[in-house]
């Protein structure tokens, strides 16, 4: 008898989050398109077909992408209430208002502001990596991988440090919420953390209001797209949590995969060091080989058929762009790390099309930034002994939990 098709699963658990590669690959070979009754959605996994996907913004819709299966219990629904109303941001939106948004963000992240960014990244960085050089450990997920891009996004934002932790354990209370999979009471207090922090962002609005200054908020009060009206307030609360939690997590976990890459492979940290120039290819090949962002949801607008496979009408889909950028028949030894591959430019790593990460060349910036002073300051940089590399239990967002490491200090 043979062994039954791979089916995905949001396995919370080693040794599919540890390392989901292998399950990948079996689903491209023998279930490309699948229904998983665990999620209730498809879930799609080789390239053509995610890019099908992506590039059919008409029949595979965004709004919503986010929206569990499982709706929350009415008492999570009863705090959610007393909170902002949630609407669509970006990456959960579809046209014309996806575009109204998307060029009001473009003029507000204006090319000047990202160009002057690298300053005070690298100062970040550098104040983060000084405060433990002279130690000889760290966990450099702690120290380091979430730190900074948290201060980044927050200072960006035009938010206070010394708001960070608050807003960290923000982000945590939105992941947990939206995996759906916390006991009931766990998921009651995210959403009194998700309520407390829509205030706090909307008490910043009203201040830019009354005294508009040189950040992000006030760029996206003061920005307009054509003859659409401006950003709602509402509007502003979905648009400020969505940008700081991508722009804190994804990085975070990019520039964790990074290192975690290397580490595993001594002689590539080696090879850094010898040859810095390489280090732009090496953090596309981070995005092709382990994206910090598994996949996207999208829903379809009507019936379709997707690699064979007929798909209803409202059918939610998954699409995996982590097995996508593994899919031999667009990579070369797909499984294998090459910062020099010809076809490195094909990846997904930050998806394609409408949606396409727009915080993208931030996040470059600062994963290039923070690995030029790792090399820089933290020599001979190794795994810590006994300390596994465990990852966040989530099938969305990939990176280490913690990373503990050693080097020969000054």
């Amino acid at each position: 008898m043979s062994a039954p098709s791979p089916t995905f699963v949001s396995r919370f658990e080693p040794p599919y989050v540890e390392d989901p590669y292998p399950l990948y690959a079996r689903m491209r070979e023998e279930a490309p398109v699948q229904y998983s009754p665990e999620l209730q959605l498809w879930v799609v996994s080789r390239y053509e077909d995610v890019k099908a996907v992506v590039l059919n913004p008409e029949d595979f819709r965004s709004a919503n992408a986010f929206r569990n299966p499982v709706p929350p219990a009415p008492e999570v629904l009863a705090v959610l209430a007393e909170g902002s109303p949630q609407v669509p941001a970006l990456v959960d939106d579809d046209p014309p208002n996806h575009t109204r948004m998307r060029a009001i963000v473009s003029k507000a992240l204006a090319p000047h502001r990202l160009s002057a960014m690298e300053t005070p990244v690298r100062a970040i960085a550098r104040e983060l990596i000084d405060d433990f050089a002279r130690d000889g450990h760290a966990d450099l997920v702690e120290q380091l991988c979430f730190p900074l891009p948290a201060r980044v996004i927050g200072n960006i934002l035009g938010l206070p440090d010394s708001d960070l932790p608050r807003l960290k354990r923000w982000t945590e209370d939105l992941a947990t919420l939206s995996a759906g999979n916390a006991p009931v009471p766990r998921q009651v207090e995210c959403a009194r953390g998700l309520v407390s922090v829509q205030k706090y962002l909307a008490s910043h609005i009203a201040d830019r209001r009354r005294q508009p200054k040189d950040d992000l908020i006030s760029a996206l009060i003061q920005a307009r797209h054509e003859d659409t009206p401006p950003l709602s307030d509402v509007e502003l609360i979905s648009l400020l949590a969505m940008l700081h939690f991508a722009g804190h997590e994804t990085t975070a976990n990019l520039l964790g995969n990074l290192l975690a890459w290397h580490l595993r492979e001594p002689q590539r940290l080696a090879a850094l060091r010898d040859d810095p120039a390489l280090l732009p290819r090496t953090i596309e090949e981070t995005l092709r080989l382990d994206a910090p962002v598994q996949g996207m949801m999208r829903t379809t607008a009507r019936a379709v058929t997707l690699g064979g496979v007929e798909l209803p009408e409202a059918a939610r889909v998954l699409v995996l762009f982590a097995s996508a950028n593994r899919d031999p028949a667009v990579f070369q030894a797909p499984d294998e790390g090459h910062p020099r591959r010809p076809d490195q430019g094909r990846h997904l790593g930050f998806g394609m099309g409408l949606h396409y990460c727009i915080g993208a060349p931030l996040a470059r910036l600062e994963v290039r930034v923070a690995m030029e002073l790792v090399l820089e300051k933290l020599p001979g940089l190794r795994l810590a002994p006994d300390s596994p590399l465990l990852y966040l239990p989530n099938f969305l967002h990939r990176g280490p939990r913690r990373l503990r490491v050693e080097w020969d200090p000054a």
